[in-house]
């Protein structure tokens, strides 16, 4: 009877802790909470490689506009962020020249067609000339005209062509989570190499809400040995900070 006792007194000695440990993120605190979790995850890796994770962490944490937040980071890590070198700009330099040429009808015939210079790079180029688009009917039909795309071709030799559907499908899901259309992401994710990703999932949740629930699979998900997993939840986090949630009818 008294070994008992003393067991469910040890159990309830620990429900405090449990309740303490920090399991997902809310409230104005969000932000603040998340890079708590996203950097214990980088604390898994080896010394130089959580190194080479601080410019891109601390650009992130920049784009949260917390004055007081980037400077806890920057004086807890011990350097100062700074703007990284811009994306090549290619795709839209590309997909700019094309319609500057051809004009929208001309920049999709184009691109279904394949032919130079969407005969390389020709999901990026389309999302750039998406982004490019005055007007909602155009990335429409530009993004129907992605998906169409992206479905697999018949070869030949009867196979499958798969070659660009991954690509397609990564362009359209960061589409579509910046224009807050949920069933779109969903129907993009879908083409993915990884749709259960935790990029992926942070997107989603730009969309649907509450980010701060993957806060516990950021950490139980941490890499000892692999950067990608914590550059994938500064991704997926990124544009939340950014551009905010959608905001929900």
């Amino acid at each position: 009877m008294l070994k008992a006792i003393l067991i469910l007194l040890a159990a309830l000695s620990l429900v405090p802790l449990a309740q303490a440990a920090p399991t997902a993120c809310s409230g104005p605190g969000e932000a603040k909470c998340m890079f708590e979790a996203i950097w214990d995850a980088a604390g898994a890796l080896p010394a130089k490689k959580q190194a080479r994770l601080q410019p891109a962490f601390l650009e992130t944490v920049s784009r949260a506009d917390d004055a007081a937040l980037l400077k806890s980071w920057e004086m807890r890590i011990g350097t100062s962020a700074r703007h990284r070198t811009p994306p090549n700009e290619y795709a839209r330099d590309q997909a700019k020249a094309v319609i500057a040429q051809a004009g929208w009808s001309g920049f999709e015939q184009r691109a279904r067609s394949g032919i130079t210079p969407f005969n390389i790079g020709r999901p990026e180029i389309m999302a750039a000339g998406v982004r490019l688009a005055n007007d909602d009917a155009t990335r429409r039909r530009l993004m129907a005209a992605m998906f169409d795309l992206a479905q697999t071709k018949t070869t030949r030799g009867g196979l499958g062509d798969d070659f660009e559907k991954g690509d397609f499908g990564h362009a359209l899901a960061e589409l579509s989570m910046q224009r807050c259309d949920l069933s779109g992401f969903d129907r993009a994710v879908a083409l993915t190499s990884a749709p259960d990703s935790l990029r992926y999932a942070l997107w989603r949740a730009r969309i649907a809400g509450n980010a701060g629930h993957l806060a516990s699979r950021i950490r139980s998900e941490a890499d000892p040995d692999d950067t990608r997993h914590v550059r994938h939840a500064l991704e997926g986090y990124g544009p939340i900070v950014t551009l905010g949630y959608c905001q929900r009818p």
